[in-house]
């Protein structure tokens, strides 16, 4: 239903530990009630995700951390005032109240206030903090449409509300604040170059094959159903009666290729990171038998496409 009119069905939903899939300016989140056990067990088995996987609070408003788990650290508080609402998505201590199963036994939670009006107004009209990881098979390729959300997880959720697609299209970076110097466990929207300026240096942490610190940051993730691979140096053109597609940065490639995405011809990384999961949908789609992706610059938001790349290439490895 559209999500400027079925706030108020989709908050009731939420309330009786249903499941509602919802925009935010990162990609769409399939969200229960943070505070019901039952209801996020739901959202692990919609999405075949595994318990050790942990997911990420929503809140409505800045202000609800406070309420939630107590005195928030100094260094919580000064990114969420300069980046929430945002594509940020902090670790603070799980709070008695949000049950074990939503940080997957971490005593650790990853919490964010995102910046979409239909985000926010479902939140607080539930009453609740919201578990959300993105709505999508677990390992698949995240949904940046509403359409994506239906033809990935179907009846498994109770209500889809369509905000039309996603403004950044790719998932909220994740820092942790609590050591000497904060560390990025996930690229993300937010680029490092904007939590240098607020915070001075950070490190970057890499994905793990074993229990994730953080959601999204296992080693191999992301991926479509195509097999899919990174372009080596210059890719040759497909030869004849080949079936592959190319996911390209800003120009077409040469050759017969069945089936070509451009993401930003005008060289714009924001850009391409909004329309990456979309083209790359879009190229699973077509029945190619290999989708090959050219990297981008690794600079700015680029990292994080690439961070995406990079894991569902090695998904297929």
């Amino acid at each position: 239903m559209p999500a400027d009119s079925g706030i108020a069905e989709a908050a009731s939903v939420l309330r009786t530990g249903g499941l509602v899939a919802f925009p935010t300016e990162t990609v769409y989140g399939l969200g229960a009630n943070a505070l019901d056990a039952r209801a996020v067990a739901r959202v692990f088995e919609a999405k075949a995700r595994p318990s050790f996987d942990p997911l990420i609070t929503h809140l409505a408003e800045a202000a609800e951390l406070e309420k939630l788990v107590g005195a928030v650290p100094a260094a919580v508080a000064a990114l969420a005032e300069r980046f929430w609402p945002g594509p940020l998505t902090l670790i603070v201590d799980r709070p008695a109240v949000i049950p074990p199963i939503v940080t997957s036994g971490l005593q650790t939670m990853a919490v964010r206030v995102p910046d979409h009006e239909a985000a926010r107004a479902l939140i607080a009209a539930a009453g609740v903090p919201v578990a959300a990881p993105s709505a999508n098979r677990f390992g698949q390729l995240s949904p940046t449409r509403a359409e994506h959300v239906v033809r990935g997880l179907g009846a498994a959720v109770d209500v889809v509300l369509d905000g039309g697609s996603t403004r950044c299209g790719i998932e909220s970076t994740i820092v942790d604040v609590r050591g000497d110097r904060p560390v990025v466990l996930r690229l993300g929207a937010l680029p490092v170059e904007a939590l240098e300026e607020a915070v001075g240096p950070v490190s970057v942490r890499s994905g793990s094959s074993g229990q994730p610190v953080a959601p999204g940051t296992l080693a191999a993730h992301y991926a479509p159903r195509t097999p899919l691979r990174l372009a080596a140096g210059a890719e040759p053109a497909a030869g004849e009666g080949a079936r592959r597609g190319f996911l390209a940065f800003r120009e077409r490639p040469s050759g017969d290729w069945a089936a070509v995405e451009v993401l930003s011809g005008r060289g714009d990384l924001t850009e391409a990171a909004a329309r990456l999961f979309d083209a790359l949908h879009r190229l699973d789609g077509t029945g190619v038998d290999e989708i090959v992706v050219e990297p981008v610059p690794d600079v700015g938001v680029g990292r994080a496409i690439n961070d995406r790349l990079r894991r569902a290439a090695a998904t297929w490895r």
